[in-house]
């Protein structure tokens, strides 16, 4: 197969005649690889922190939730029958959702939201029955479970009691309401902070007689497809009529996965500068390489060829060093994604390094999601800035008169 002689002129270019690479050039290609790893690897992980704070969202909530406007008033059965009726929704379930006091032994005060369920059918809309660490999974007469990080702030374990004030002693200055005493029959870790520091779980009936009217009653719609939860909102609200609110996890999540993107977003801003370095290092080795061939351009000038023919020499020059690197980057960050956890160990073990405090963030792994757009989306902007960084060495090669470049030849 015959190569373009821009093609095979910038292919000798790359290969220097004493040795198999030129230092420059593979100090080109290394900045781009590093670039480009370090891209993947980010942008990969901030899809994972994505994903898994979705996915402990929807282990905790529902897809859905509908509220009547004048509460449920002990309908919740019928209106939890017509839920399950519309087309996409897979289970509702009630629940009323309130602030409560927890006072330890020594005085101090928690303020959890204490969640009244029904335990019949909470396992149709959350993962809460099958996140048991401790205990089992009950809130039959006056038993409660409670998070895990909340468990070990109020320092109680299974069988231990609480005693928890209600929101309703506030609203009222004629009724005194004193507090009551609660059994944890079981203790659950979602592993998400704020669920597993902020909420204890009750029975809904008691729950509604401990808050007395405070909080909200609502109902909990899981559906087949948490994406296309909008879809099954849109018939709930042409069902319910007007008295019914719906609103999607992703609306009541608005702000967190706004504030990922974000991120994500920025990241890739302001990683790509890294890129944009290690063109500069194909730029000055694209002028380096025009510099010490002047001669040999000046003689390609004067047998005929175009000053396009030469600038497709260094535009070639600089698109396969950032073909090579891109390639090699996008390796190299996919190998160091797969052994990711393997390096974690290491950096906590070897050195003390704690990268990922589990007080903080509740992971013994770091997640991550690789997907075809962040891939194809780095590839493409490194190989444009590539590109890009070629076109002064070739402009200059081009614009050499053959004249000058041969004069003391």
């Amino acid at each position: 197969m015959t190569l373009p002689f821009s093609l095979f002129l910038a292919l000798k270019y790359l290969k220097p005649k004493r040795t198999f690479l030129s230092v420059v050039t593979v100090l080109s290609v290394l900045g781009v690889l590093l670039g480009v790893a370090v891209l993947i690897i980010v942008l990969s992980v901030m899809a994972g922190f994505d994903e898994m704070w979705r996915n402990k969202i929807l282990d905790f909530n529902a897809h859905l939730t509908v509220s009547v406007r004048n509460g449920l008033s002990g309908e919740e059965d019928s209106l939890c029958e017509a839920i399950e009726a519309v087309p996409g929704v897979k289970g509702a379930a009630p629940f009323l959702q309130s602030l409560v006091f927890i006072q330890k032994p020594n005085g101090q005060v928690e303020t959890p939201m204490i969640r009244g369920v029904d335990p019949a059918r909470e396992a149709r809309v959350s993962r809460i029955p099958q996140s048991m660490v401790a205990g089992e999974f009950s809130v039959a007469d006056g038993a409660v479970v409670i998070g895990s990080d909340l468990a070990e702030r109020l320092g109680v374990g299974v069988g231990d009691a609480l005693t928890v004030y209600s929101p309703a002693t506030f609203l009222s200055e004629d009724e005194i309401r004193l507090p009551s005493e609660m059994t944890v029959a079981g203790i659950f870790e979602i592993g998400m902070w704020e669920f597993d520091m902020g909420y204890v779980v009750a029975s809904l009936w008691e729950a509604r007689d401990f808050c007395a009217g405070a909080g909200l009653e609502a109902i909990q719609v899981m559906t087949d497809n948490p994406y296309a939860a909008e879809t099954v909102a849109a018939e709930l609200r042409s069902r319910l009529g007007p008295d019914a609110r719906v609103s999607t996890w992703m609306e009541q999540n608005h702000q967190l996965f706004a504030a990922l993107r974000v991120e994500k977003n920025m990241m890739f801003f302001l990683l790509i500068f890294i890129t944009i370095v290690a063109a500069f290092g194909i730029t000055n080795t694209l002028i380096t390489v025009t510099v010490q061939k002047t001669r040999e351009i000046g003689l390609l000038r004067s047998l005929g060829f175009s000053s396009g023919s030469i600038m497709r020499v260094f535009f070639w020059q600089g698109w396969i060093e950032g073909v090579l690197g891109t390639t090699l980057g996008i390796a190299s960050g996919l190998l160091v994604l797969k052994y990711r956890n393997a390096l974690l160990r290491v950096l906590n073990d070897r050195f003390g390094m704690e990268l990922l405090p589990k007080e903080l963030y509740h992971l013994a792994e770091i997640p991550s999601r690789t997907t075809p757009g962040d891939v194809a989306l780095v590839a493409a902007s490194v190989l444009v800035i590539c590109t890009l960084a070629a076109v002064i060495p070739a402009w200059q090669a081009a614009r050499l008169d053959p004249v000058g470049a041969l004069r003391y030849e």
